[in-house]
Protein backbone atom coordinates (compact mmCIF):
# COMPACT_ATOMS: atom_id res chain seq x y z
CA UNK A 1 0.00 0.00 0.00
CA UNK A 2 1.15 3.27 -0.80
CA UNK A 3 -0.10 6.40 0.42
CA UNK A 4 1.19 10.14 -1.02
CA UNK A 5 0.71 13.03 1.23
CA UNK A 6 0.56 16.67 -0.50
CA UNK A 7 3.31 19.06 0.94
CA UNK A 8 1.46 21.92 3.28
CA UNK A 9 -0.31 24.73 1.65
CA UNK A 10 -0.96 22.34 -1.51
CA UNK A 11 -4.79 21.86 -3.08
CA UNK A 12 -5.98 18.01 -3.96
CA UNK A 13 -4.35 19.67 -7.66
CA UNK A 14 -1.19 19.77 -6.38
CA UNK A 15 -1.87 23.88 -6.57
CA UNK A 16 -0.62 26.60 -3.88
CA UNK A 17 -3.57 26.76 -2.14
CA UNK A 18 -5.09 30.53 -1.82
CA UNK A 19 -5.60 31.90 1.91
CA UNK A 20 -9.32 32.29 2.06
CA UNK A 21 -8.43 35.93 3.39
CA UNK A 22 -7.34 36.78 -0.43
CA UNK A 23 -8.98 38.95 -2.81
CA UNK A 24 -12.11 37.53 -4.18
CA UNK A 25 -10.43 37.47 -7.46
CA UNK A 26 -7.96 34.94 -5.63
CA UNK A 27 -10.84 32.73 -4.30
CA UNK A 28 -12.18 32.50 -7.92
CA UNK A 29 -9.10 31.57 -9.24
CA UNK A 30 -8.31 28.59 -6.33
CA UNK A 31 -12.14 27.41 -7.42
CA UNK A 32 -11.43 27.50 -11.04
CA UNK A 33 -8.48 28.84 -11.91
CA UNK A 34 -6.87 25.84 -14.57
CA UNK A 35 -7.65 24.98 -18.33
CA UNK A 36 -9.74 21.92 -17.70
CA UNK A 37 -11.80 23.07 -14.75
CA UNK A 38 -13.43 25.70 -16.50
CA UNK A 39 -13.80 23.77 -19.15
CA UNK A 40 -15.65 20.77 -17.01
CA UNK A 41 -17.89 24.05 -15.67
CA UNK A 42 -18.79 24.85 -19.37
CA UNK A 43 -19.53 20.86 -20.37
CA UNK A 44 -22.23 21.39 -17.46
CA UNK A 45 -23.78 24.33 -18.41
CA UNK A 46 -25.57 22.48 -20.95
CA UNK A 47 -26.97 20.18 -18.17
CA UNK A 48 -26.27 16.99 -16.40
CA UNK A 49 -23.87 14.67 -18.07
CA UNK A 50 -21.85 11.49 -17.00
CA UNK A 51 -18.07 10.52 -16.69
CA UNK A 52 -18.08 9.47 -20.52
CA UNK A 53 -19.85 11.81 -21.97
CA UNK A 54 -17.69 14.69 -20.08
CA UNK A 55 -14.50 12.37 -21.46
CA UNK A 56 -15.99 12.33 -25.19
CA UNK A 57 -16.88 16.26 -24.87
CA UNK A 58 -13.66 17.19 -23.13
CA UNK A 59 -11.35 15.79 -26.55
CA UNK A 60 -7.84 14.80 -24.83
CA UNK A 61 -8.80 15.02 -20.88
CA UNK A 62 -6.89 12.42 -19.53
CA UNK A 63 -9.60 10.28 -17.14
CA UNK A 64 -7.84 11.13 -14.02
CA UNK A 65 -7.55 14.87 -14.63
CA UNK A 66 -11.40 14.61 -15.14
CA UNK A 67 -12.25 12.87 -11.97
CA UNK A 68 -9.67 15.19 -9.91
CA UNK A 69 -11.80 18.30 -11.38
CA UNK A 70 -14.91 16.79 -11.17
CA UNK A 71 -13.90 16.40 -7.18
CA UNK A 72 -12.09 19.64 -6.96
CA UNK A 73 -15.37 21.10 -8.13
CA UNK A 74 -17.55 19.02 -6.09
CA UNK A 75 -15.54 20.09 -2.89
CA UNK A 76 -16.18 24.10 -3.88
CA UNK A 77 -19.79 23.24 -3.67
CA UNK A 78 -20.03 24.04 -7.88
CA UNK A 79 -20.86 20.14 -8.95
CA UNK A 80 -23.05 17.43 -7.45
CA UNK A 81 -22.47 13.96 -7.94
CA UNK A 82 -25.96 11.84 -8.34
CA UNK A 83 -24.88 8.39 -8.34
CA UNK A 84 -27.07 6.30 -10.39
CA UNK A 85 -24.90 3.32 -10.38
CA UNK A 86 -24.08 1.73 -6.78
CA UNK A 87 -21.60 -1.31 -8.17
CA UNK A 88 -19.67 0.13 -10.11
CA UNK A 89 -19.98 3.29 -8.43
CA UNK A 90 -20.85 5.67 -11.18
CA UNK A 91 -22.24 9.35 -11.18
CA UNK A 92 -23.94 11.95 -12.85
CA UNK A 93 -22.33 15.28 -12.19
CA UNK A 94 -24.50 18.69 -12.76
CA UNK A 95 -23.87 22.14 -11.57
CA UNK A 96 -25.16 23.80 -8.11
CA UNK A 97 -26.54 27.05 -9.08
CA UNK A 98 -23.07 28.77 -7.72
CA UNK A 99 -21.55 26.53 -10.55
CA UNK A 100 -24.08 27.58 -12.70
CA UNK A 101 -23.45 31.39 -11.83
CA UNK A 102 -20.08 30.68 -13.70
CA UNK A 103 -21.70 30.87 -17.42
CA UNK A 104 -21.91 34.76 -17.09
CA UNK A 105 -17.72 34.54 -16.50
CA UNK A 106 -17.67 32.06 -19.06
CA UNK A 107 -19.21 34.09 -21.47
CA UNK A 108 -16.50 36.61 -21.04
CA UNK A 109 -14.27 35.19 -21.24
CA UNK A 110 -14.93 33.42 -24.28
CA UNK A 111 -15.48 37.12 -26.12
CA UNK A 112 -12.14 38.03 -24.73
CA UNK A 113 -10.38 34.53 -26.49
CA UNK A 114 -12.44 35.19 -30.07
CA UNK A 115 -11.15 38.69 -29.81
CA UNK A 116 -7.94 37.57 -29.14
CA UNK A 117 -7.85 34.80 -31.65
CA UNK A 118 -7.20 34.99 -35.28
CA UNK A 119 -10.65 33.74 -37.33
CA UNK A 120 -12.72 33.83 -34.03
CA UNK A 121 -15.47 35.96 -34.28
CA UNK A 122 -16.85 37.47 -31.14
CA UNK A 123 -20.35 37.36 -29.92
CA UNK A 124 -22.71 39.97 -32.24
CA UNK A 125 -26.18 41.18 -31.87
CA UNK A 126 -28.75 39.25 -33.97
CA UNK A 127 -30.77 42.40 -34.92
CA UNK A 128 -27.93 44.61 -36.35
CA UNK A 129 -25.09 42.42 -36.52
CA UNK A 130 -23.10 44.89 -34.31
CA UNK A 131 -20.14 43.27 -32.09
CA UNK A 132 -21.60 43.02 -28.61
CA UNK A 133 -19.84 44.43 -24.88
CA UNK A 134 -20.25 43.69 -21.62
CA UNK A 135 -21.70 46.15 -19.14
CA UNK A 136 -22.63 46.33 -15.45
CA UNK A 137 -25.84 46.50 -15.36
CA UNK A 138 -27.82 47.77 -11.51
CA UNK A 139 -31.14 45.85 -11.30
CA UNK A 140 -32.24 48.75 -8.64
CA UNK A 141 -32.02 51.53 -10.57
CA UNK A 142 -32.35 49.56 -13.79
CA UNK A 143 -30.04 50.70 -15.95
CA UNK A 144 -26.23 50.15 -17.04
CA UNK A 145 -23.27 51.35 -14.57
CA UNK A 146 -20.21 52.54 -16.13
CA UNK A 147 -16.98 51.67 -14.06
CA UNK A 148 -16.38 55.05 -12.16
CA UNK A 149 -19.63 54.31 -10.95
CA UNK A 150 -19.17 50.91 -9.38
CA UNK A 151 -17.69 50.70 -5.79
CA UNK A 152 -14.59 49.00 -5.51
CA UNK A 153 -13.88 47.51 -8.75
CA UNK A 154 -10.43 47.44 -8.83
CA UNK A 155 -8.13 45.96 -11.84
CA UNK A 156 -5.02 44.35 -12.01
Amino acid sequence: MQATTLPRGRDSLGRVEEPLSGSPLAAALAAVGDRWTLQVVAALLDGPRRFGDLERELDGIAPNVLTSRLRHLESHGLVLAEPYSERPPRFVYELTSAGRGLAGALRLLEDWGARHREGAEPPRHAACGTEMEATWYCPTCERPVDEREAADLHFA
